[in-house]
């Protein structure tokens, strides 16, 4: 039989009981009301009896907490399995993001369900930290680091609602590490006759976008957005937001890429696309993952890649994906080495691309358009 104390400094009653190994013990009901810190021994009591019993299984155990917290709080405890709470996320992540994140986040949830197995079906509390952390592995088996990562953060988001909500109490993938990228990643520069093959075997879009890319350093998604109104061909610049980081950047055209620009037949529209193929491509899709694949394409054509076969390999979906040395990317690094080789600064090389550089932030406060102009000027001509 359950009954009732108080204690010095704390204005709750203690519902006194016996364990069911027979010890007496002692639990806060969490509330000052003694009619409620009662019933709340008594399912305490009862609780342990059943366990006693060997009755106390885990719907009865999550029914008893159900009911003690009702009782201390006037109010039903939040729930959700965790298939439940997932599929409820995603429907409110189809409201607040486009469909191309949405379909990304669907396809994480998705991996991530299939990787709970069964344990989908119980509270969301269950999911644990090594859950979590089991599923970043063995992506990171199959995929790209990346990927993995981006994986890995989109779950935190999730979990971080599902904290919220008031149904976990601290959140699982928060606490599970990103993982580290290689140095280079395994991407490498282009050579200089490899950049002259790339461009004799790419169509006009094609060059012009990697002609950019060389000049610039910019990303393809980003290049490909372009408009004739990120130009300001009387000052000899480039002028654009990066759709990755949102950093503004303001970068001269080197003369090899002004004289290609220069022979572009010209819109009478300022917004009309440089290259209107790739543009209409990121627009209707969201993201450059087709333009990647045409670009892998031109790769093939100048004999710098070999053509990816559709037939099965037999490795199944769980086989790492081969990454390729060289891609649109590594214009990016192609664009670093060339300044470099020039005898630019590494400080001054990466705020021309740029990237985050911890050089830049602790030699230079600005970086003058002026010195950058100096880098353009530089660079080799390889149209």
């Amino acid at each position: 039989m359950a009954s009732l104390r108080k204690k010095d400094r704390s204005p709750f009653w203690f519902a006194c009981f016996t364990l069911p190994d027979g010890t007496r013990t002692q639990r806060s009901t969490g509330t000052s009301e003694r009619r409620k810190a009662q019933r709340i021994a008594g399912e305490f009591d009862e609780a342990a009896r059943q366990a006693a019993a060997g009755r106390f299984v885990e719907t009865r155990a999550r029914k008893f907490i159900a009911d003690i917290y009702a009782m201390a709080n006037a109010d039903e405890m939040p729930t959700s399995t965790t298939a439940d709470f997932f599929k409820s996320w995603l429907k409110r992540k189809q409201i607040e993001a486009d469909d191309a994140t949405h379909e990304r986040y669907k396809g994480v949830v998705t991996q991530f369900l299939e990787h709970l197995d069964k344990k989908v079906k119980r509270d969301i509390s269950h999911v644990s930290v090594a859950d979590v952390a089991g599923f970043r592995d063995a992506a990171a088996s199959r995929l790209a680091i990346g990927s993995v990562n981006l994986m890995l953060k989109i779950l935190r988001v999730a979990f971080a609602s599902a904290r919220r909500d008031g149904l976990i109490d601290s959140n699982p993938a928060e606490r599970v590490q990103i993982l580290k990228r290689s140095k280079d990643a395994g991407r490498r520069a282009f050579t200089l006759p490899e950049l002259r093959r790339i461009l004799d075997s790419a169509n006009d879009e094609w060059r012009g976008m990697i002609i950019f890319g060389i000049y610039t350093g910019q990303r393809l998604g980003d290049l490909a957005k372009l408009t004739w109104q990120n130009l300001d061909l009387q000052r000899q610049e480039l002028r654009l937001v990066t759709g990755k980081t949102g950093r503004q950047q303001i970068l001269p055209l080197a003369a090899p890429l002004l004289r290609h620009i220069e022979g572009l037949p010209a819109g009478d529209q300022p917004d009309a696309p440089l290259f209107p193929r790739a543009y209409d491509i990121v627009e209707r899709q969201g993201r450059a993952g087709n333009l990647s694949n045409q670009f892998y394409g031109i790769l093939v054509a100048s004999g710098l890649a070999t053509k990816k076969s559709h037939k099965s390999t037999g490795k199944g979906r769980s086989a790492k994906r081969e990454q390729n040395e060289i891609s649109f990317h590594s214009l990016r690094h192609t664009a670093t080495t060339l300044l470099k080789s020039a005898g630019v600064s590494e400080a001054v090389a990466m705020e021309f691309v740029g990237h985050d550089s911890a050089s830049v932030s602790r030699n230079y406060t600005h970086i003058e358009i002026e010195t950058l102009k100096q880098a353009a000027a530089k660079l080799p001509d390889v149209t």
